[in-house]
């Protein structure tokens, strides 16, 4: 029986090994290392507790004081993502031949132009959840936001992906925010730049693409998409503005679409819920779909309404 077992096993390793030789895209045996994407998640994990240092601890450390605390954090966060980015660093053509030293060097020099960043990231973030709370009436306080919103979650891992992204680092910023997409079910291209003052409420399937640009104090709802009029290009579209850009003062209501690297937004405008705009919206407009006429349906069996002289029958 054992015998019979370990001749199927080797039949199928020999048929894959023959698979792994068609010469496709997923048989590529990449000599370098891949990105870890555990070591990756846990990287948001210990962000998020120098973001909040009083709400989110690492109960591991045992420490007494704030300055050993954020000491130990930060030795922890610059050794594994120091040796991340080395290893992504290597998909860059030009820095693959400049070798395994000049690449760490980089790695650790992107490292720390990144945490200079996170007082910045704090000020964003400290603004999106007084945002949140001034905008939601059904928030009991601040900590509930911050433990409990997937909207701010989904915005702080975007905060800290874009800051990689904008520094050259590729792969682990889109690692960062697919994560947060699969968390949430809000899907935020690491790409995209969000202004001060955001708010994202509910946020189920809520799509904001690469290009986009958000300005300040803009409120979006669930089921939102700040989308591509087009990617029939594909990868000729690259690196081109093809989501729209959303001025300062904005709201936008559940299930709008808006389209197109051209479509600006324009200040102060609402934007009603199911609007599909493709164009430009002058500031101060207000958008929204003609109320469509409700109907009502009367099983035959149930006499109609004798009050009602413009109720329908329906015979089901």
């Amino acid at each position: 029986m054992q015998h019979r077992m370990d001749e199927k096993i080797e039949h199928l390793v020999e048929t894959l090994r023959s698979d792994y030789t068609e010469g496709r895209t997923i048989d590529a045996l990449i000599k370098f290392d891949h990105p870890d994407k555990d070591i990756v998640i846990g990287l948001i994990y210990k962000l998020r507790q120098l973001i909040f240092p009083g709400y989110f601890r690492n109960q591991n450390y045992r420490v007494y004081t704030l300055r050993n605390q954020v000491s130990m954090l930060l030795e922890d966060i610059i050794y594994n993502l120091t040796k991340q980015i080395t290893i992504v660093l290597e998909y860059i053509p030009e820095m693959k031949v400049s070798g395994a030293a000049m690449m760490a060097a980089k790695a650790e020099e992107i490292t720390f132009a990144f945490l200079e960043k996170i007082p910045q990231i704090r000020d964003f973030i400290e603004a999106d959840v007084e945002a949140t709370y001034d905008g939601d009436p059904a928030a009991f306080n601040k900590d509930e936001i911050i433990y409990s919103y997937p909207g701010l979650f989904a915005i702080f891992v975007n905060r800290i992906a874009h800051e990689l992204h904008l520094l050259g680092v590729p792969l682990i910023p889109r690692i960062m925010t697919e994560y947060a997409h699969s968390q949430t079910g809000i899907d935020i291209h690491p790409g995209a730049t969000l202004g001060r003052y955001f708010f994202i409420d509910h946020g189920t399937g809520i799509v904001i693409g690469e290009t986009t640009v958000i300005g300040d104090n803009v409120k979006v709802y669930q089921g939102v998409t700040l989308g591509a009029l087009s990617t029939r290009g594909g990868q000729q579209l690259k690196s081109k503005k093809r989501h729209p850009t959303i001025c300062d003062n904005v709201t936008i209501y559940s299930g709008a679409s808006i389209l197109g690297g051209d479509t600006v937004i324009g200040k102060d405008v609402v934007v009603g819920a199911n609007a599909f705009i493709t164009h430009s919206v002058p500031e101060g407009a207000k958008v929204s779909i003609k109320t469509q006429e409700l109907r009502f349906r009367y099983d035959s069996k149930k006499p109609l309404p004798e009050d009602d002289d413009n109720a329908w029958y329906y015979i089901i």
